[in-house]
């Protein structure tokens, strides 16, 4: 039994924070089975823009409910420029120092888990590993550098698209292991040409796949305890569609109030648009609401998460939104999809996602035409259907989440850990 495991993920935070939580809920779980885990973090929370460290530690020491963060000291950014960069350079960097100074005190660990928000994160985990003649697991969140060139950051041919790939392929065949949160990454290291039957170097067998998930005892219990007052989320009288999250360009949301307009104009069912979240665009929408008359969509505003999973299961109807791009053929492991699902209301998203997991389950709708008629007709469709049609599609959403709950995705890594 591989004991003592180290985290390596620059975003996560404990929920009582901004951050990503999955090496949070991983560490709790891995703790009911008798591990001892670490998560390794940035001190700079992406998030927030909040630096806890004020001081010139290199790390400090955090315990969340049982779960040991150390937080390592990384420069301080704005935007998404040279200045972040440089954070997640530090941040690699400094791993290194941290961890040295941490081993002079305690025990080294079994096996380090790297996460990669960025690819650096994984390459100092891979040689921290091995220079303590240790394994290294590599979660692969997103594929760099291919994420960079569907959303047209970089050029494929580029000079530094090619350094990005080749670093990529090194990382892959140093990993002892390989953890996709997509399902389809070995379609991508098969499309690249990197597994060993196509003449590379990565052996599939060491490819495996843990999509994000949920704590479905926290989610029932914030659902239970955690309740927002709000006149419309109460009004059993509307059929209410909710987005939560946030607000931004690249969310997407004019998509969703085009929808809105088309449905205000084509149904005569009472259905509203709640939008829960924040976000550089929410003010220019808002005003297009106005002078467009669009009244069947209303801005609720930021909200703490922990009212979330009250807020999900009081609609009728959660929908994603995203705007399409090829990278999307390998699956999708959007966090809030999980959410969605385990409040037992069906889901439409706006794209069709490889591997898609609510057309799986038949959780609700995914949509392979991405437009405003085909969205709004998909939800006045959803207004319309009978009880049992809808009351199947609901039961089928929080089946769905029972399989991508965080106790059985632990199940899975530690397969994984203890076979590596």
């Amino acid at each position: 039994m591989k004991k003592n495991i180290w985290m390596f993920h620059h975003y996560a935070t404990p929920p009582t924070m901004s951050g990503l939580v999955r090496p949070y809920e991983f560490s709790k779980q891995l703790k009911i089975k008798g591990y001892k885990s670490t998560v390794f973090a940035s001190a700079f929370l992406h998030y927030t823009s909040e630096n806890l460290i004020s001081d010139t530690r290199k790390h400090i020491e955090h315990l969340d409910n049982g779960v040991r963060f150390i937080f390592v000291r990384s420069s301080e950014y704005k935007g998404n420029g040279l200045s972040r960069v440089l954070n997640m350079i530090s941040f690699a960097y400094n791993l290194f120092s941290v961890t040295k100074s941490l081993l002079k005190k305690e025990e080294k660990p079994d096996v380090i888990y790297a996460s990669s928000p960025h690819p650096l994160t994984l390459l100092a985990g891979i040689r921290i590993a091995h220079k303590l003649k240790i394994s290294c697991i590599c979660e692969v969140r997103d594929l760099w550098p291919e994420s960079l060139v569907a959303y047209r950051i970089i050029k494929r041919n580029s000079l530094i698209a090619k350094i990005l790939y080749q670093g990529e392929k090194w990382i892959y065949k140093k990993a002892d292991k390989l953890i996709f949160t997509m399902e389809g990454g070995k379609d991508y290291i098969i499309e690249r040409g990197w597994d060993k039957e196509s003449g590379g170097p990565i052996d599939l067998d060491k490819v495996h796949h843990i999509n994000n998930g949920v704590d479905l005892e926290v989610f029932d219990n914030n659902r239970k305890h955690c309740l927002l007052e709000d006149d419309d989320l109460a009004n059993e009288d509307i059929f209410k569609v909710i987005y939560t999250g946030s607000i931004r360009r690249a969310n997407n949301l004019e998509l969703i109030i085009n929808a809105a307009k088309y449905v205000n104009e084509k149904s005569d069912a009472n259905i509203k648009f709640l939008i829960f979240g924040d976000g550089s665009e929410r003010e220019n929408l808002e005003n297009r609401c106005k002078t467009e008359n669009i009244y069947n969509v209303i801005f609720k505003g930021q909200v703490c998460k922990k009212y979330i999973p009250y807020i999900v299961s009081k609609s009728n109807l959660n929908i994603l939104n995203y705007s399409y791009h090829d990278i999307w053929k390998y699956g999708g492991s959007q966090n809030k999809k999980f959410e969605y699902l385990a409040s037992g209301r069906p889901v439409l998203s706006t794209i069709t996602m490889g591997y898609d997991i609510i057309k799986k389950y038949g959780a609700g709708i995914s949509l392979s035409d991405q437009s405003a008629e085909s969205i709004g007709e998909a939800i006045i469709a959803i207004a319309n259907m009978n009880r049992d049609e809808y009351l199947t599609m609901s039961n089928n959403a929080r089946n769905a989440a029972q399989d991508y709950d965080f106790k059985v995705l632990t199940k899975k890594l530690i397969e994984i850990i203890e076979d590596v």
